[in-house]
């Protein structure tokens, strides 16, 4: 690689080079039928950025390494690597510095707002959570691969956060950086090579869900649906008849969730009886069928809500084992595509009495903090609306 005696002539390339990205990605935006011979010229592109940023790494290095000695440091050098981070920072393509365990170490602001959140919040989170359920697994392989071998990996994957799927190509490159114990990981991203034929989920949330008005009064209308449902069961009509626990997880799974699954012990605080009641999602899906064979007991959700009655949210799954697998070993929250998740014991009178576990899909935005405290409220209500357990 040349080496550049002026910091300016990096300077101006990085420049010339984010306008050529911003070039390409309008015209993939105004021309979406030629995509492959945009996504090759990105392609290029990035095989240029790659090289600059060895270029930064380098310099960054070998200020590290005049810096560990013993002659005074240079306010030069310091100028010189604030560039390199401003660079980095700033660089027209989106990057990703990952650790050796695959945690975001750095990102820049345009990597940050692919993942749609803000570097501050990205860095120390790990880059898997990112990456859809379904091509998680591969992006590990490649992660370990690229670390093991060191030869560049680059492969077609799908982001999902927050409401929305995206197709993405991601570049891996090794980075031996003497100052640090192990190598590390640059991540770039671009527009997918070829369209996958998968289009994924399409996104369910526009944007103004998003405000906080709006999210208010869905779940204050989900809780008037579900506390009417209450009542018709209690009322004098209904006086003596038990809950229909499938008609609930219906309400839940029509406004608020992708799938609902209702687990129910018949003896408080003893979930060893512990059985599938409802699984409730769209009409006809057969990922009902696949979900109510499981155990309750046999994965760490809802099993962890049955035995200590606490409620749990994972706004990003992390352990797509979450909710268990299916026989041939696959995690059922991969095959369901699953986003994030929530479950809340069912409290009655006497104690634990099931659990309640709601599901969204990586299209739609996550659960949140208000979404937890409202589902523990309909959980508790639903805990008191179940039929007494029988008397020995």
């Amino acid at each position: 690689m040349p080496e550049r005696d002026d910091l300016a002539d990096l300077e101006r390339e990085i420049a010339e080079l984010g306008e050529r990205a911003a070039a390409l990605r309008a015209a993939h935006t105004a021309y979406p039928g030629d995509a492959a011979g945009t996504a090759e010229a990105a392609l290029a592109e990035l095989g240029f950025a790659e090289q600059l940023l060895g270029e930064v790494r380098e310099r960054l290095a070998a200020e590290a390494a005049d810096t560990g000695a013993a002659a005074p440091r240079r306010p030069a050098a310091d100028d010189e690597r604030a560039v390199l981070r401003t660079v980095f920072t700033e660089l027209s393509v989106p990057v990703v510095l990952l650790d050796h365990e695959g945690y975001i170490r750095r990102i820049n602001a345009i990597g940050a707002e692919r993942l749609g959140s803000t570097s501050g919040y990205l860095t120390g989170k790990p880059f898997s959570i990112f990456v859809d359920l379904r091509r998680r697994a591969a992006m590990r392989s490649w992660l370990a691969a690229v670390l093991r071998g060191g030869e560049p990996a680059s492969f077609d994957s799908r982001l999902a956060r927050r409401g929305w799927a995206e197709d993405i190509h991601l570049t891996l490159s090794r980075l031996d950086v003497p100052t640090e114990a192990n190598p590390l990981v640059l991540v770039v991203m671009s527009p997918p090579l070829r369209d996958s034929g998968d289009e994924g989920p399409a996104p369910l949330e526009p944007e103004v869900e998003d405000q906080v008005v709006v999210l208010a009064a869905r779940r204050l209308d989900v809780l008037t649906r579900m506390t009417r449902l209450l009542l018709r069961s209690a009322g004098p009509g209904g006086a003596g008849r038990p809950l229909a626990l499938d008609d609930a997880a219906a309400l839940l799974a029509d406004s608020y969730a992708d799938l609902v699954i209702v687990d129910v012990c018949d003896l408080p605080n003893d979930p060893r009886g512990t059985r599938r009641a409802v699984v409730a999602g769209p009409r006809g899906d057969s990922d009902r069928a696949l979900v109510a064979a499981l155990d309750p007991l046999a994965s760490e959700v809802p099993g962890d809500v049955l035995t200590s009655g606490q409620s749990v949210l994972h706004q990003l799954i992390e352990d797509e084992g979450l909710l268990g697998r299916s026989g041939d070993g696959v995690p059922i929250l991969s095959a369901l595509g699953a986003g994030s998740l929530l479950s809340v014991p069912l409290r009655g009178s006497r104690g634990v009495r099931g659990a309640l576990t709601l599901l969204r899909r990586s299209n739609r935005g996550s659960f949140r903090l208000a979404d937890l405290g409202l589902i523990e409220e309909i959980g508790e209500h639903i805990g008191l609306a179940l039929p007494p357990p029988p008397t020995a």
